[in-house]
This record gives structure tokens, C-alpha cells and sequence, in this order.
């Protein structure tokens, strides 16, 4: 039986198993991937990349939208994203000075990846979410508690510490 998830035709086959220059097992194409991801993994840049599709906005609107985003820490991020290649920094020729950003082609270019994580999110993203909350959402603790006591031989607290400690 043959499964489809409907992203046959969107994704690319990277190599038939042979020796080739796409070959996942290829160093190169493991520094590109690092470079890719550090471009886009650093603290807010996927939130001002995603504010920045709306056009080009200034650094006072761009931090308001971003709250609480620090000025030090959006001008580091909107540096590095420029340096990468995914913001421009455009001077307007206004009085006081005024800097506008917006996004460039190379950042545009990434819309297709976006929504391929986006579409991998919504597969696998309810599922790491039950899991993490499955794993979060321990015992009751004050029964977890007395069983910890009871197993390292502490002696047990009485009835009535038990239910003022719990509320009831």
C-alpha cells in the first residue's frame, strides 16, 4: 500500500544512492546547512523576519511590534540578518534621520522552506506538544511526596499536615 502525504511533488530528491554531488553524506553540504541555520537561528530573527513580510518597516515600529525586545538586542539581530543577506537597510532621506528595513530577495527566496516547516509542524507538531505536556504533567505532588518519604523511610507526615499542605 502506497502512502501519500501530498508533498511528493514539493520536495526535491536529493540523490538516487550513488555517489553524487548532492549526497547527504557530503561535509560540504553539511556546512551549508550549519550556515543556513545560524542565518535564521538566533533570538527574534524568525519574529522580525516574519514582521518584516508585512513590507519595509522602521526600527521604532519594528521594535514596537516586537515587545519586549530589547533595542540592543533587535539592532545585534538586524545587523546579523543583514550581513546574511535577509534584510536591507535602507536610509530615508528625512528629518530627523529616519532607517527603514525590509526584507530581501534572498529572504524571499525562503518563503518555500517556511512553509515546508510549517506543513512538518502541523504533522508532527500536536504530537511533540502531547508529549512534552505528558512529560510536564507529573503525579499530584503532595501524594508523590509521601511516596518519596515512604520509600526513603522519612517519617510520614501526619493526616492533618497532609491536608493543610493540599488545600483541603
Amino acid at each position: 500500500m502506497k502512502f501519500e502525504t501530498g508533498m511528493e511533488n514539493s520536495t526535491s530528491k536529493l540523490c538516487d544512492g550513488g555517489e553524487c554531488e548532492s549526497c547527504p553524506t557530503d561535509p560540504g553540504l553539511l556546512i551549508e546547512f550549519k550556515h543556513a541555520i545560524h542565518a535564521l537561528g538566533g533570538k527574534w530573527k524568525l519574529e522580525i523576519l516574519f514582521t518584516l513580510m508585512n513590507g519595509g518597516v522602521r526600527f521604532g515600529a519594528l521594535r514596537r511590534a516586537l515587545v519586549p525586545i530589547t533595542q540592543h538586542m533587535l539592532t545585534a539581530q538586524l545587523r546579523e540578518l543583514e550581513h546574511d543577506g535577509l534584510v536591507a537597510r535602507k536610509v530615508l532621506a528625512e528629518k530627523p534621520l529616519q532607517v527603514e528595513y525590509e526584507l530581501t530577495d534572498s529572504a524571499w527566496g525562503l518563503t518555500p522552506a517556511f512553509r515546508e516547516l510549517l506543513a512538518w509542524s502541523k504533522i508532527h507538531g500536536p504530537r511533540r506538544h502531547a508529549e512534552a505536556a505528558r512529560r510536564h504533567s507529573g503525579p499530584d505532588w503532595p501524594e508523590c511526596r509521601l511516596a518519596f518519604r515512604s520509600a526513603c523511610g522519612q517519617p510520614m507526615p501526619s493526616a492533618r499536615r497532609i491536608a493543610i499542605s493540599t488545600g483541603e
